[in-house]
C-alpha cells in the first residue's frame, strides 16, 4: 500500500524519487490496453519530457491534451489501463502528474500490479484518439484478472494541474518483484504523467560468472543513491539505454562558484579546481570492474574538465550508514585515477587504467569541476554472493 506525499514536503522524505523510471517509455514501458482515449491517448503517460499545453491546438475529437484523457463516462463502471514496465522490479513511489487537467483531471485514482511469468499477447498500436477498447481487446485483457491483482495505492484524491499542486506524490510499500500495472481513474478525466519510480531486477541465476554485463545499468539494477548537484539533468539519466537523445538525457550540474578567477593545470592538462561535483551507485549486482566508458555525448561547451571513479565493497548496514551519514563515510578506494576528458566524446578505459581489482558493490563518479556526462558503463564480471543483494532490501536513501 502507498502513504500520501504532497508537492510542499522536504526533497529527503521523497527519497524514491532519485530511482529509475521503470515504466518511461525510453526503456520500453509501454500501454498495451486502455479502456477509452477519446480525447488523448494513454501511451502519453509515459512520455519521458514534461507535459505541455498548447492553446490553440484542438483536434477533431476536442481538446487537445498531452496525457491520458478518457471522455466524460456515461455508463457503468470506471477507466483503466494496463501499463507494461519496461524494467521489471521494485516500485518504491510514484508521480501521477495531472499538469494543465484543470477541469477535466481524473478526481480519483488506484494503482494495481502483477508480476507476469509471460508477457500479454495484445498490444496497442498508433494513434488512438478518440477510441475505446474493442469487445475482443476487453475479452483478451480479462484473461488477465486485473481487477483482483493486488494494490500499490489504494484509491486516492488527485489534486487539478495547477503548477503548485499537479505532482502528487505516493511512497509504495509492496516488496515484489513488478513487471505489469493496471491504473484506475475514478470515474473518468485526465493524467498527463505517471513516473513509476523503483530499482530494476535481474535474473542473475542466468548469468555466467565468465560474462561480461554493464553492472550499473538501470536494466541490471543499478541505482543512484546519492550525488551533490542535479541542477541541469539528474545523475540516474547516465544509467540509462543506449546513448543519450540530448543534454538532458545525462547529468548535468551547475556551474561551480569556486572556481579560481584565472585557471591553472597540471603537467597532464588537467585544471587545478578546489572543487568537484559526485555521484554514486550501487550496482546492480557485485562484480569485478574490468573496463569504463565515460560518455560526454551532446556535451561540448559544458563537459567536465576531467572525471575519476572510486568503489568499494559494502554490506547493507554499511550502506544505510552511508546514507545515513550523506556518504562523508565509507571505504572508497580508487578504481580509475583522475582523467582528462574531451567533448561529445566516449571514452574507454581499460584494465591498463583501471586501480582496483577486488570486487565491488558501488561506484563513485566524481567531475571536476562541473559539467555534464552522458552516459557510465561499467563492465565487469559478476561474482558469487552469500547473502542477500542490496537491492533486494527495501533500503532507501535520504540525499
Amino acid at each position: 500500500m502507498a502513504e500520501r506525499r504532497t508537492v510542499g514536503q522536504e526533497a529527503e522524505e521523497l527519497d524514491f524519487l532519485q530511482f529509475n523510471d521503470l515504466a518511461c517509455e525510453t526503456v520500453g514501458g509501454k500501454v498495451i490496453f486502455a479502456t477509452d482515449e477519446f480525447f488523448a491517448p494513454a501511451k502519453n503517460l509515459l512520455k519521458r519530457d514534461p507535459p505541455q499545453f498548447i492553446t490553440s491546438a484542438f483536434t477533431q475529437f476536442g481538446k487537445w491534451m498531452d496525457g491520458w484523457e478518457t471522455r466524460r463516462k456515461r455508463s457503468p463502471g470506471h477507466d483503466w489501463c494496463i501499463i507494461q514496465l519496461g524494467v521489471p522490479g521494485i516500485v518504491y513511489g510514484v508521480d501521477v502528474n495531472t499538469s494543465f487537467f484543470t477541469g477535466n483531471h481524473s478526481p480519483f485514482f488506484s494503482i494495481q500490479a502483477a508480476s507476469l511469468d509471460q508477457q500479454p499477447c495484445f498490444t496497442l498500436e498508433g494513434d488512438r484518439t478518440g477510441m475505446a477498447a474493442s469487445g475482443s481487446q476487453m475479452a483478451a485483457v480479462t484473461e488477465l484478472g486485473s481487477e483482483v491483482w493486488p494494490e500499490l495505492v489504494g484509491m486516492s484524491p488527485l489534486q487539478p494541474g495547477y503548477s503548485d499542486c499537479c505532482h502528487n506524490y505516493f511512497k509504495v510499500n509492496f516488496s515484489r518483484r513488478v513487471t505489469h500495472l493496471r491504473v484506475n481513474m475514478y470515474p473518468d478525466g485526465g493524467i498527463s504523467r505517471l513516473r513509476v519510480y523503483g530499482v530494476g531486477q535481474r535474473d542473475w541465476s542466468s548469468i555466467s560468472t565468465n560474462q561480461l554485463v554493464d553492472l550499473v545499468a538501470l536494466t541490471n539494477g543499478g541505482v543512484c543513491l546519492g550525488y551533490s548537484d542535479a541542477h541541469f539533468g539528474h545523475p540516474r539519466n547516465m544509467i540509462g539505454l543506449g546513448r543519450a537523445a540530448n543534454m538532458a538525457d545525462g547529468w548535468e550540474t551547475a556551474r561551480r562558484l569556486d572556481r579560481p578567477k584565472i585557471l591553472k593545470a597540471d603537467e597532464r592538462g588537467i585544471l587545478q579546481v578546489p572543487g568537484w561535483e559526485w555521484a554514486i551507485f550501487r550496482l546492480g549486482h557485485p562484480g569485478h570492474i574490468s573496463s569504463i566508458e565515460v560518455d560526454t555525448n551532446h556535451f561540448k561547451g559544458n563537459f567536465p574538465d576531467s572525471c575519476r571513479i572510486e568503489a568499494c565493497h559494502l554490506t547493507p548496514d554499511e550502506e544505510a550508514q552511508c546514507i545515513g551519514s550523506r556518504w562523508s563515510s565509507g571505504k572508497w578506494v580508487v578504481l580509475l585515477p583522475p582523467q582528462k576528458l574531451r567533448p561529445h566524446h566516449i571514452h574507454h578505459y581499460g584494465e591498463a587504467e583501471l586501480r582496483c581489482w577486488h570486487p565491488v558493490s558501488h561506484v563513485r563518479i566524481i567531475m571536476a569541476p562541473d559539467g555534464g556526462i552522458s552516459r557510465l558503463r561499467m563492465w565487469g564480471q559478476p561474482t558469487k554472493i552469500t547473502v542477500a543483494l542490496t537491492n533486494e532490501r527495501r533500503v532507501v536513501s535520504k540525499l
